[in-house]
């Protein structure tokens, strides 16, 4: 947020996380969708990390080199500004053609000589007429309330594309519970997924899975399935111990928040200390734990349009991570640990004494 009164005063929402005993598929059963705004005001943007980025070039050189994604014509469901799709088409010698679906699309309808184009509005059975060999969905599906009627959608868009292959990334609920994360859930992912009910659902949409495994250090799961004819909806896939990892997380939540509570208190009477990662995690953290910006100094993030804006709910100060010597912090709490070398070699290189925890 712009200014620190509008990120106090925005709106808030609940979270009552509920768990389907049979696939393991969790959701928000208080989720409401009218709470959200996905404005310009909503920066998702995680490649401003040089080790995301970096994420997101293996990735795509595994779908082009190992995955034979070449010579296609790729269809982004929730591109977002296009930059992986972007990724996808400039790869050198793949001869891919790009086309983004996202209504929060910002930038040229055309790009790269026509190769690369986008549409402000969603994907459906509407874009049937749209060519795709491949099709795409990065971090979309844990947002939608019914991801079945998304992926039955992407099915209906590809009745004349028979054999084409599917991609999905999400987040993967068995990680959050097994390392008990609670600043892992967040009210814009309204559905979590493991890698059984995610596998049921496409399968109930009438898709092939061929594939799910777990990448970004097991915080994400990656989905590959074909078009299919058929769609089984009696399919349902049991996931092994998820009913114990939720209850044991449930019983353990209140403790977990009180311990980060007393552990920020106990870091600030001596020392200021902030938060690393602007991001949905942080945004969490920093309501969980301290919603009265009495203990945390300010949000440490690499992107440069959060920096001088505000937190949403607390109203904490987004800065760079340049400027935590001149606020005097000295500890600095991250969010995700993938980011940690990453994050010591910056402080190293600005000659920061900063402390990581």
């Amino acid at each position: 947020m712009s200014d620190q009164k509008s990120a106090i005063e925005i709106p808030h929402g609940d979270l009552n996380l509920v768990m389907c005993e049979e696939c393991g598929f969790v959701y928000n059963v208080a989720f409401d969708l009218r709470k959200l705004r996905y404005g310009g005001e909503y920066d998702n943007t995680q490649s401003c990390s040089p080790s995301f980025n970096a994420y997101l070039d293996r990735l795509v050189r595994y779908m082009v080199e190992e995955r034979g994604v070449h010579n296609c014509h790729i269809v982004e469901v929730g591109c977002g500004q296009g930059l992986f799709l972007r990724k996808l088409v400039e790869y050198e010698g793949a001869g891919n053609y790009g086309y983004g679906f996202d209504p929060s699309y910002q930038g040229e309808n055309t790009a790269l000589g026509g190769r690369l184009k986008f549409e402000k509005r969603y994907y459906d059975e509407k874009c049937a007429d749209v060519c795709a060999n491949v099709v795409v969905s990065r971090h979309v599906i844990e947002h939608v309330p019914d991801p079945l009627s998304l992926l039955r959608n992407i099915k209906k868009a590809l009745a004349h594309s028979v054999n084409a292959r599917i991609f999905c990334e999400t987040p993967c609920v068995e990680w959050i519970l097994r390392n008990r994360v609670i600043w892992d859930f967040f009210y814009e992912h309204c559905s979590y997924f493991t890698a059984e009910s995610l596998a049921t659902a496409f399968q109930i949409a009438g898709f092939k899975v061929e594939d799910v495994q777990h990448v970004f250090g097991g915080q994400y799961l990656w989905l590959e399935a074909t078009n299919s004819s058929t769609p089984d909806s009696n399919v349902t896939q049991k996931p092994e111990q998820l009913s114990m990892l939720a209850g044991e997380f449930a019983a353990s939540e209140s403790k977990l928040k009180q311990h980060w509570q007393a552990k920020i208190e106990e870091i600030a009477v001596k020392e200021k200390v902030a938060l690393w990662g602007a991001g949905a995690k942080g945004v969490t953290f920093a309501n969980l734990v301290e919603p009265r910006q009495k203990w945390i100094d300010c949000v440490v993030d690499l992107n440069p349009q959060k920096q001088g804006r505000f937190i949403p709910g607390t109203g904490h100060p987004i800065t760079s991570y340049k400027e935590l010597g001149r606020r005097g912090v000295t500890i600095a709490v991250l969010m995700n640990p993938n980011y940690r070398a990453e994050n010591l070699l910056l402080l190293q290189q600005a000659n920061l004494d900063v402390h990581l925890i």
